[in-house]
C-alpha cells in the first residue's frame, strides 16, 4: 500500500517538533475524536472510515523520500532521525464501522505517544468525517425507500478517485443494493449494477436503434433509460418495440426502465399503466436524478411506482459533513491520566475531558437504545438501574431499569498491534442494520428528530465543572498592559 504517512496538516509536524525538541516525546497523551452536531439536521449518525483508519496505521512509517521532502521544508536533523525509527506504538479503541453514534460522544480514542498523536490527526479525522458522512446519507436513504432496492451511482460526483471508491463501500454497509463503481464492486465484492447513458441514445439514429444495439450487446441487462426524448410517447413505446422485436422471440428477459427526468410520480405511474397495456407487467421500473431522503419519501407519498432507486450525488457528494474533531483530552503523569479540557465561551465547544469510555443502555424487553453515558475509564456503571442525568440541564432526569449495557468503543491496536478482525463488508451491512433497529421511530424522522440521550456520569460531570472554574480562574478580566 502507499505510504500515507504525509497526509497530516502542516502543524501538526510543526507541533510535534515542537514537542519532540520541548523533551516530550515519550510523554503519553489521549485524544478523543467527537463531533458536535448531527449532519442533515438527523436525529443520528452512522460511524464509518475505521477500515482505511486501521490501514493508514498499519502503514504509518517515515521512509527516506518523506523524511527529505521534510528536510526541505526547514526540520531539524534530531527531530528527522527521530521520524526515520518513528512506528504507532499505542492504543486506538473506537466504534465499531456501522455503529449508531450522537454527537459529544467519544467514536475514536488514541493513546499513544504525544508526537504519534498528533500526527495521526488529519488522516483519521479524514477518515471518520468521509465514511460517517456517506454512511449517514445512504442509510437515510435506504430507510425512506422503505425496503425498495437503491443503486448507489456516485462515483462520478465524488471528490476523487479515492473519495468515490470508498464511498461505495460505505453505501453498501449503509443498505445500499449494489454500486455502479466497478472497481469497488471487484475490490469489496459489493454487487455492480448498471442500466445506460442518454449518449448511447443521442449517438445513434433513433432510441428504437440505440435500444436494439443495446440489447443484442448485453442481453442479460436490458433495463433501457427510456426519457432522452419523450417517456411515454417515444422511449416507453421503443423499449417494448426492441422486446417484442428481439428479446421475447430469443427468450430473453426485459428488464424495464429508468426514468431520470421529469415529474417522476407521475410519469412512473403512468408508465406502469403503459407497460402493463403492452403487454409487459413484469418489467420493472428504476427512478434517478438527484433523489434525497426527502424526494424519496414525496414520492412514495403521491403514489409513484418505484421497483428501484439510483442515487448519486446525495450519497457519494452531500453537501452536509460530520464535523468531526480530534482534541487532547489527557495526558499521563505517573501513570495515570491527568485530564485536560479546552473551554470555549461557545458552550458546545467545551470539551468532555478526560480518559473516557461511553456505555449504551437497551431495554431489556424491547431491545431499542434507551441512552448513552460517558463515563471515565475506571468507571463502571450499575447493572440493576440507573438515573440518566443530562450533561448541563442537570434537571433533566431518567430512571431506568431492567436494561442491558455494553461499552461502544472497542481495542482496534494495543501496544501498536492490530487487535480487531474487521468483519466482511456484507456482515458490517447487517451489524449496521442491527444498530439502526435500536432506534426509536422518533428518532429516525426526517423533521424534528427525537434528541436521544447522551449524558455524562456525576464524577465526569463534576470534573468537567472542576476544570472550567479551574482554568476561567487562572484567565484575568483584561489582559496586563503590555510594558516594554
Amino acid at each position: 500500500m502507499e505510504n500515507k504517512t504525509l497526509m497530516t496538516d502542516f502543524y501538526e509536524l510543526t507541533m510535534a517538533q515542537t514537542y519532540f525538541n520541548d523533551g516530550k516525546k515519550d510523554e503519553i497523551a489521549y485524544f478523543d475524536i467527537f463531533f458536535r452536531k448531527n449532519p442533515f439536521d438527523a436525529g443520528y449518525t452512522i460511524a464509518g472510515g475505521l477500515e482505511e483508519t486501521i490501514e493508514y496505521i498499519k502503514n504509518f512509517k517515515f521512509d527516506k523520500r518523506e523524511i527529505d521532502y521534510l528536510r526541505g521544508l526547514g526540520f531539524n536533523e534530531d527531530f528527522l532521525n527521530y521520524l526515520a525509527n518513528l512506528k504507532f506504538k499505542g492504543d486506538i479503541y473506537a466504534v465499531e464501522d456501522g455503529t449508531v453514534v450522537f454527537p459529544n460522544e467519544p467514536v475514536l480514542t488514541v493513546k499513544a505517544d504525544i508526537v504519534t498523536a498528533q500526527l495521526l490527526e488529519t488522516a483519521l479525522l479524514a477518515n471518520f468525517n468521509h465514511g460517517a458522512l456517506v454512511t449517514t446519507a445512504a442509510k437515510r436513504i435506504v430507510n425512506e425507500a422503505k425496503g425498495i432496492p437503491v443503486m448507489e451511482f456516485g462515483a462520478r460526483r465524488a471528490r476523487g478517485i479515492d473519495s468515490a471508491i470508498e464511498a461505495s463501500k460505505h453505501a453498501f454497509v449503509a443498505g445500499c443494493a449494489g454500486t455502479s463503481n466497478t472497481y469497488a464492486g471487484m475490490k469489496y465484492g459489493i454487487p455492480v449494477l448498471g442500466t445506460m447513458a442518454h449518449s448511447l441514445v443521442t449517438e445513434s439514429e433513433n432510441e428504437y436503434e440505440a435500444f436494439m444495439k443495446y440489447a443484442k450487446s448485453n442481453p442479460q441487462n436490458c433495463l433501457f433509460l427510456v426519457d432522452t426524448y419523450d417517456t411515454l410517447r417515444s422511449g416507453i413505446p421503443n423499449a417494448v418495440k426492441v422486446a417484442n422485436d428481439y428479446l421475447k422471440p430469443n427468450g430473453l428477459p426485459f428488464k424495464g426502465i429508468r426514468i431520470d427526468s421529469g415529474d417522476l410520480a407521475y410519469l412512473s405511474k403512468e408508465a406502469r399503466k403503459l407497460l402493463d397495456k403492452l403487454g409487459y407487467p413484469e418489467a420493472k421500473i428504476c427512478l434517478s436524478n438527484g433523489l434525497t431522503a426527502e424526494t424519496i419519501r414525496s414520492l412514495l407519498q403521491q403514489g409513484a411506482v418505484i421497483d428501484s432507486l439510483g442515487v448519486g450525488d446525495n450519497i457519494a457528494a452531500s453537501k452536509e459533513r460530520v464535523g468531526g474533531v480530534y482534541k487532547l483530552v489527557a495526558v499521563e503523569i505517573n501513570g495515570k491520566a491527568d485530564p485536560r479540557i479546552k473551554v470555549s465561551n461557545d458552550t458546545i465547544k467545551t470539551i468532555n475531558p478526560g480518559y473516557k469510555k461511553v456505555y449504551r443502555f437497551y431495554d431489556k424487553e424491547t431491545g431499542f437504545a434507551i441512552g448513552d453515558v460517558v463515563a471515565l475509564a475506571d468507571e463502571i456503571l450499575p447493572d440493576d438501574k440507573y438515573t440518566l442525568v443530562h450533561p448541563t440541564e442537570t434537571w433533566k432526569t431518567k430512571d431506568i431499569e431492567n436494561y442491558e449495557k455494553r461499552e461502544l468503543l472497542v481495542p482496534i491496536f494495543k501496544d501498536g498491534e492490530l487487535v480487531y478482525e474487521l468483519p466482511e463488508i456484507r456482515e458490517r451491512q447487517k451489524y449496521c442494520q442491527r444498530e439502526f433497529d435500536t432506534l426509536y421511530s422518533e428518532i429516525k424522522r426526517l423533521k424534528n428528530p427525537h434528541e436521544y440521550y447522551v449524558d455524562l456520569t456525576d464524577r465526569l460531570r463534576e470534573l468537567k465543572n472542576e476544570l472550567i472554574r479551574l482554568h476561567t480562574k487562572k484567565v484575568p478580566e483584561k489582559p496586563k498592559e503590555y510594558v516594554r
